[in-house]
């Protein structure tokens, strides 16, 4: 059914030329590392996240956004060109993307929107990503403990006057945080009592795992509290109605299985987003939508014009609009394990209620240096692994899940929608009528890994990304996908 109100009509009526004043205000604000269904408005069993439920109450809640790496630079770098990795170059952890990439400031800048980033950026070259520094937030997503935020910074940027003085420019602002990575220092971890808490399916029960989980919840609430006062400071500034508000929760966590793997916990994303009179408040949609298409839409719902050659992401503006309940067929997603570990290149595509995973090292052994812990490390977040190795001598159950972890076949099926942990390979079990949809989904993905020209194997490598570190690239997508 059409929803028209009187705001979606200004809305539609401002499409055309709009002067900056008229445009609503851009607001994305970011967690680090935090598992989609560990919040509780996807089902999670145990963290208190009073702020982001009332956000879903207010806004749209995806239930199918994803990311197409499952690490911190390479989603960040989707996020704000509208590409994929393979198009931006930011494939690999820690490296940088093409030096010729345009992005977020570039696009909304002309636009008329200053663009400006508070906490952890992650993303290279600058040239590429000349976000306004604004500060208030911390930048480093390992220091312990976190330092405090102060928002008189994002205040400033949000409430200030054009140069001219003549017109307030509308803001685009991401504001980053670095709450729940890793080391699971912030927040009161009294609240989640080792053994009060649930753990998924895919993380095996230990002392020590449990002890970590509780930490990873704690920090998960303390982030809650920080999008509560940049909410409360938006309304304080009068900005809640023209201001589009998306949260998302980045990828998974780092417990094994989610960060740094293709499976769904670790590709899936948390989506919010809220805009007053235009979204509708507490709805949900299926629509499957991507990192690569929220630039696409930022820039179609505030009246650009979307260069689709600019773009591997299309608008769901649509959707938000609540025009329609569908945006794309399939989502795609990339891991290079360096240099996080040694080589060890996954693929995988899904519909959103199956997923389909290559391998394409499968006689290797997957080997995560930060999951396994650092030579001689104390601290909780980084020693539970060992615990999942020693108890697996006495507990099937454990040594089933390190063994998912390490040694993976060179292909697997899950029907996520109703395995969301994705722990029964359909192909191992010769599932009954799995042939169709294996067939569709690995034509699908040798179709997209072709238009990105992925070289596979002789990407995930060591000198690769040295080179991309430099800005040198040893491969880019050709001009077709571009």
């Amino acid at each position: 059914m059409l929803r028209i109100t009187f705001a979606a009509v200004a809305y539609l009526l401002m499409i055309g030329p709009m002067n900056a004043a008229d445009r609503p205000n851009v607001l994305v604000i970011m967690a680090d590392d935090c598992t989609y269904n560990d919040l509780p408005l996807y089902g999670g069993l145990n963290a208190n996240t009073p702020n982001l439920d009332k956000l879903a109450a207010e806004g749209l809640v995806f239930n199918h956004a994803y990311l197409a790496e499952a690490m911190c630079q390479p989603c960040r770098a989707e996020l704000y060109t509208g590409q994929y990795p393979m198009r931006n170059g930011c494939a690999w952890n820690h490296s940088s993307s093409l030096p010729e990439t345009i992005s977020m400031p570039q696009h909304m800048g002309k636009l008329g929107y200053r663009v400006g980033i508070a906490g952890k950026v992650h993303v290279l070259p600058q040239k590429a990503f000349p976000f306004e520094n604004v500060p208030g937030f911390d930048k480093s997503c390992v220091r312990e403990p976190t330092q405090t935020h102060d928002l008189s910074g994002v205040r400033s940027f949000v409430t200030r006057e054009s140069d001219s003085g003549s017109e307030k420019e509308p803001f685009c602002l991401v504001i980053a945080l670095v709450d729940p990575h890793v080391p699971w220092v912030m927040g009161d971890a009294s609240a989640y009592p080792p053994k009060n808490v649930v753990l998924p399916p895919n993380i095996a029960d230990t002392k020590i795992t449990r002890e970590a989980f509780s930490r990873y919840l704690a920090e998960i609430t303390y982030m809650d509290g920080q999008v509560g006062e940049i909410l409360a400071m938006l309304s304080e500034t009068g900005h809640t109605d023209d201001t589009l508000v998306l949260f998302t929760s980045e990828q998974g966590s780092q417990f094994p299985g989610n960060k740094w793997t293709n499976w769904d916990t670790g590709v899936h994303t948390a989506l919010v987003a809220r805009w007053p009179g235009v979204i509708e408040a507490g709805a949900r949609t299926d629509a499957l939508v991507q990192y690569a298409d929220v630039l696409p839409t930022i820039i179609d719902a505030v009246g650009g014009k979307v260069d689709d050659t600019a773009f591997d992401g299309t608008s769901f503006a649509s959707v938000l609009k609540g025009d329609s309940d569908t945006h794309r067929k399939y989502v795609y997603g990339v891991h290079n394990n360096v240099p996080e570990g040694p080589p060890y290149p996954v693929r995988t595509v899904s519909n959103g209620k199956y997923r389909y995973i290559r391998n394409l090292s499968p006689d290797d052994l997957y080997i995560e240096k930060h999951v396994m812990a650092h030579q001689n490390s104390t601290q909780v977040s980084r020693t539970y692994w060992q615990t999942w190795v020693w108890d697996s001598a006495a507990s099937d159950e454990t040594y089933r899940l390190v063994e998912r972890y390490q040694r993976r076949p060179a292909e697997t099926l899950y029907h996520t929608a109703s395995d969301p942990y994705e722990m029964q390979d359909l192909l191992a079990t010769d599932s009954a009528g799995t042939a169709e949809i294996h067939d569709e989904l690995s034509s699908e993905l040798d179709r997209w890994l072709k238009s990105q020209a992925d070289p596979g194997v002789e990407q995930d490598t060591r000198e690769t990304h040295k080179a991309a570190k430099q800005g040198k690239h040893r491969f880019r997508a050709p001009l077709s996908a571009r």
